[in-house]
């Protein structure tokens, strides 16, 4: 049968005439492509072959009477009579099935062709061929091979959506191979490999299904720029990033060290002037401690000067009281006698002043206008002074005594 392109293969037993063609029909493939001969039946000797060739590549089986006696080693045989015959020629090699499904129905009600192929071989020994041959043979084994692939591709295709089919191939090829195996096995067949070689959705699905693949491969394309220019942007960013950090650590380090340095010389002048001044100090302490030793000895010194001082001055103030007493009393008497003696010239005073007053009040007159003219005199002086000393601008009560000292008294009158 063909699905679509995909070809059904059919297992066959097949007649031929001598077993010598036996590796020639084996390779033969008939015109439609599908039928594969796993096991070749020779025409029987009537009434006997004089020579029979017996091919070594196959499982060669023979009969005698009808009953089953084994494998037949390969060779030459003279005289085989019709009593023998070599009932059944089973392959060695490894055959390749397909079984193609149509119009599976998945999980969302999407039909769907699915190709499997799957290898197989019969044996390893002349016992499991001729289990094969007398328990299952070719058309039956045909028959339930494609059966059993029919219904596990049918199962795994309704247990999953459209979208998921391809995603199963591995698993669902495990799991048939198992399946399968377990019930050929006990028939002399083993299968090796079975595979989905592809999955067909409808035209139109597919058609949508490779847009949309072809947008989502655009769209992961252009993800893929965007990812590699951000990417792009990123590392620019972080090697700018990473220079201005260098940058800064570097500045960091230069004011670090200048702080260090800064530091260092802070703490030598601080330890400089720690020690003038602890010197300072000392030599103040020093210098405080001898002028203190000055000074209480001057004191001491003083307040002994003091003391005879004073004692002096006691000494010498007694002796001068007594001085003075002794001379205010001589004083006292000599005043007293100067004091009437002064007595007496005062009156003699008293009577020429009377006398000489008489004579003023007589000639007032004339004493007058002698005055006033020495007084005109000086003011003339006093503006000249004024007058050669530059201007001067005086005002307030000073500036007005100046005027009338300036006046004469004659004028003020």
């Amino acid at each position: 049968m063909n699905f679509q392109g995909a070809t059904h293969s059919k297992l066959v037993q097949r007649k031929i005439r001598k077993g010598r063609h036996a590796d020639r029909e084996f390779a033969r493939i008939a015109n439609d492509s599908s039928e594969i001969p796993i096991v070749l039946v020779p025409r029987a000797p009537f009434p006997f072959y004089i020579g029979v060739n017996v091919p070594s590549g196959p499982f060669v089986l023979y009969q005698r009477w009808y009953e089953d006696k084994g494998e037949l080693a390969p060779g030459v045989i003279c005289f085989w009579p019709f009593w023998y015959r070599i009932s059944h020629i089973v392959t060695r090699s490894v055959i390749s099935y397909n079984a193609p499904a149509q119009n599976c129905p998945t999980a969302d009600n999407i039909m769907v062709n699915v190709d499997l192929s799957l290898t197989f071989q019969i044996g390893p020994d002349a016992e499991a061929a001729s289990n094969f041959v007398y328990r299952l043979g070719a058309h039956r084994f045909d028959e339930l091979l494609s059966a059993e692939t029919e219904e596990a591709i049918r199962a795994l295709v309704y247990s999953v959506t459209h979208d998921q089919v391809n995603d199963l191939r591995e698993e669902f090829a495990q799991g048939m191979l198992s399946t399968v195996n377990s019930k050929v096995s006990h028939y002399g067949v083993k299968i090796l490999n079975v595979k989905i070689t592809d999955v067909k959705l409808p035209a139109e699905l597919q058609k949508r299904l490779e847009t949309t693949t072809g947008y989502k491969t655009k769209l992961g394309e252009q993800e893929k720029i965007h990812e590699n220019k951000v990417r792009v942007l990123e590392d620019e960013a972080t090697k700018e990033l990473e220079t201005i950090r260098k940058k800064n650590a570097r500045n960091i380090q230069i004011l670090q060290a200048e702080h260090l340095r800064f530091k260092i010389q802070h703490n030598e002048m601080e330890e400089r002037a720690l020690g003038q001044a602890t010197v300072q100090d000392i030599e103040a302490m020093a210098l405080a401690g001898i002028s203190k030793m000055q000074a209480e000895g001057d004191e001491k010194v003083e307040v002994i000067a003091a003391r005879q001082n004073v004692e002096a001055l006691l000494k010498k103030a007694e002796i001068e009281s007594q001085k003075i007493k002794i001379e205010s009393k001589q004083i006292a008497n000599a005043m007293v006698v100067e004091s009437q003696a002064q007595l007496d010239v005062a009156e003699s005073k008293a009577a020429s002043m009377i006398v000489k007053a008489e004579a003023e009040f007589e000639g007032a007159e004339a004493l007058t206008e002698k005055r006033q003219y020495e007084l005109e005199w000086t003011r003339l002086a006093v503006l000249k002074t004024i007058a050669g000393k530059g201007r001067r601008f005086i005002s307030g009560p000073k500036g007005e005594a100046l005027l009338n000292d300036l006046v004469p008294a004659t004028a003020r009158v």
